[in-house]
């Protein structure tokens, strides 16, 4: 499998407090990843520095062989990679449809093409067709989740970064979240994949990084550490 992201060294730092402390992982063509960690491990961090929205302090990352560290966040987009953010952040007062169209507004491509992707995010995500032109706000917090990885997949991503998407949703909803990442994978796109509910992040992943206070304790096959007494015991409550 080819390399996709690479990043060496990363450090981020929020003035005086050390986020993370200089940790090296790579996420290759076609995977799914997955970030792991308490509160506060630095997971978060770690997006928002691979999507220019919080500045590395030290490190370099590396995007399909391109260094990104100080490029620009909407030129990252443009290269690929797009993230879905901790909380959905849907633009609450604008339509499913108008959200979606706020996920393609770095593409050059023709009308047609963006039209097509339209198309197939309703075919993935038929609930949101049904609510095309009601206004985001008023959706379930399972249908916001919905959007906004459509909304990021309207940017026709290489990579999708996501950003606790069972956070605040039942299990049942949880579990359909997660079918549709396996499902946005399963068409070629590479995921790293934030997510405090380690047992359905380890369950779909192919690898997987654990993390504690902004440094890498464990890494490998997602299921031999799911079957790891210490990530037992810590992250699976067993």
């Amino acid at each position: 499998m080819a390399n996709m992201l690479h990043v060496e060294n990363l450090r981020v730092d929020y003035g005086a407090i050390k986020a993370v402390k200089g940790i090296s992982f790579d996420v290759n063509e076609g995977e799914i990843v997955t970030l792991i960690g308490a509160n506060g491990a630095g997971k978060t961090t770690i997006l928002h520095a691979l999507s220019a929205l919080h500045r590395a302090t030290e490190g370099t990352i590396s995007f399909c062989g391109q260094d990104i560290t100080k490029m620009e966040a909407h030129k990252i987009i443009r290269l690929g990679l797009a993230q879905v953010p901790e909380g959905r952040r849907v633009f609450a007062g604008l339509t499913v449809q108008q959200n979606l169209e706020m996920g393609a507004y770095t593409r050059v491509d023709s009308p047609a093409e963006i039209q097509k992707d339209y198309e197939q995010i309703y075919q993935w995500l038929p609930r949101l067709k049904e609510r095309q032109k009601q206004q985001a706000g008023t959706l379930s917090g399972g249908e916001q989740q919905m959007l906004a990885i459509g909304r990021a997949l309207m940017s026709k991503p290489k990579m999708l970064l996501l950003d606790e998407p069972s956070m605040g949703l039942s299990p049942l909803l949880v579990k359909e979240i997660f079918k549709i990442i396996q499902q946005v994978n399963r068409t070629g796109v590479t995921i790293l994949l934030v997510e405090q509910n380690a047992k359905m992040a380890l369950e779909i992943a192919n690898r997987a990084y654990v993390l504690e206070t902004g440094l890498i304790k464990m890494q490998g096959d997602a299921q031999e550490l799911a079957n790891n007494i210490e990530v037992r015991k810590a992250y699976l409550g067993c």
